[in-house]
């Protein structure tokens, strides 16, 4: 999705749209395919531009994304195996699961933070939490801990570097290839380290 989409979309639905997109991201299987990273940055942006109120912009994108994270925990609590036993669609792919849960089985609960600035396992790990029943207090924790680092953290990024370096909407696109490309990495990495594991080691002949 273009940096001109994105702008479009903040414009349009304001304040209601960001807090949808951002709560869908996290707790709907649709969030697979939304751009929250980079409509965070933008939003933040903007709001150094007086488009938005980064006072209001905030909390908004922070309790969107705890409440997100919330309502998949409870998804995969209740419906969970049936969810990931169902085939592959446009929505969702089992390889999906297969990357959150290398995720998961490499950082254990900290992965409800960590998975905050990785898509797909951003959506997939609230849900994988709540189907491997991990105590909601314990989940609440974590997931307010990376909702505020993650939806309020992105969104200050933006908001200062709009008002420090006021050219910074000139590279808006550079600026969201780069944070998709670093969002990315500890997918890329985690598949990788899971496949090599997999190798059968070739042990010495005499």
């Amino acid at each position: 999705m273009s940096e001109l989409t994105i702008q479009s979309i903040l414009m349009t639905f304001g304040y209601l749209g960001i807090g949808i997109i951002i709560f869908a991201e996290s707790g709907f299987l649709l969030g697979l395919f939304l751009p929250g990273d980079s409509l965070l940055f933008t939003a933040g942006l903007l709001a150094s531009q007086s488009f938005f109120s980064i006072w209001y912009l905030t909390p908004i994108v922070i309790l969107a994304a705890i409440l997100g994270d919330s309502f998949g925990y409870w998804s995969g609590h209740y419906f969970g195996p049936k969810i990931f036993t169902k085939e592959d669609s446009f929505f969702f792919r089992k390889r999906y699961v297969e990357q959150t849960r290398a995720f998961y089985d490499r950082h254990g609960k900290k992965t409800i933070i960590l998975a905050r600035f990785a898509p797909i396992v951003r959506t997939l790990a609230p849900i994988l939490a709540g189907v491997g029943k991990m105590p909601y207090r314990q989940f609440l924790t974590y997931n307010v801990i990376g909702g505020v680092l993650w939806g309020g953290g992105i969104t200050l990024l933006g908001y200062f570097l709009g008002a420090i370096f006021p050219a910074t909407e000139k590279y808006l696109s550079f600026i969201i290839i780069a944070i998709i490309i670093v969002s990315v990495l500890p997918i890329i990495f985690e598949v990788w380290r899971g496949r090599q594991e997999k190798k059968p080691v070739l042990k010495n002949q005499d």
